[in-house]
């Protein structure tokens, strides 16, 4: 069994889980945020499939028109120059590209009377911390940085790349990434580790507008249970070091 709900239970991640979990605990992180913003704001979860394509090889075709036949045999003459012959080729084993499919969803907060972006939530997902769609993670992750739309980013995960910054982060196992748009490029990181609680978080709004706090341990242990992965877990496995 996991050691607390209180803390995030690496066997998530390991036992091939994290999928299922991230949805529900954004489901869960939207239903706490509705109940803790203010009237004039709205919590949407979105959602985005991408295809990528992995082994594309780019190939510059020339356009030619041939004026003799692809051959096999010595009885067989080109094309127009005599013969009944009959052309056969002999084919080519060639790999098609392997495309993978990832889904993405995340956290947007708007403000009422005129929807305007305030805040994006991103769950960071094994995709986000590999080769598979690393680099459109961080262009979008760009994109909102130049923008004046707050940003925060959770890394409950254990494997993978972390998110790039000036300075390295301080020593952990999870992060939480508050990135204020007045404050940039200055970012306010929460770290703890395996054994220790997820920490409350502030989810900043529009100003003159307070702070809203986001309690991380309880919407993990909604989540969690929802999913009722203590069930399907097995604990009797160790973790890869």
């Amino acid at each position: 069994m996991p050691r607390s709900l209180n803390s995030i239970d690496p066997y998530v991640e390991d036992q091939g889980y994290w999928r299922d979990f991230h949805l529900r605990f954004l489901n869960a992180c939207a239903d706490a945020l509705a109940e803790a913003v203010p009237e004039s704001y709205e919590p949407r979860l979105e959602e985005e499939i991408k295809l990528i394509s992995h082994g594309v090889e780019e190939v510059a075709v020339r356009k030619a028109l041939p004026d003799v036949a692809i051959l096999r045999g010595d009885s067989v003459e080109p094309s127009g120059r005599g013969g009944g012959g009959v052309a056969t080729l002999e084919p080519v084993t060639v790999e098609l590209p392997v495309v993978a499919e990832v889904r993405e969803a995340w956290i947007e907060i708007y403000r009422r009377p005129g929807r305007e972006l305030v805040t994006v939530i991103e769950v960071l997902s094994p995709s986000n911390k590999d080769d598979r769609d690393r680099e459109l993670y961080l262009a979008k992750r760009n994109a909102l940085l130049i923008q004046k739309v707050h940003l925060v980013e959770l890394d409950f995960l254990l494997r993978g790349e972390r998110l790039p910054m000036r300075r390295r982060l301080p020593t952990g196992d999870f992060y939480a990434l508050v990135s204020r748009h007045e404050r940039r490029p200055k970012s306010d990181v929460y770290v703890w580790r395996r054994d220790e609680p997820l920490p409350p978080i502030p989810i900043p709004l529009k100003a003159p507008d307070p702070d809203v706090t986001l309690d991380l341990a309880a919407v993990y242990k909604t989540a969690y249970e929802r999913g009722r992965y203590a069930k399907s877990i097995d604990y009797s496995r160790p973790l890869p070091e």
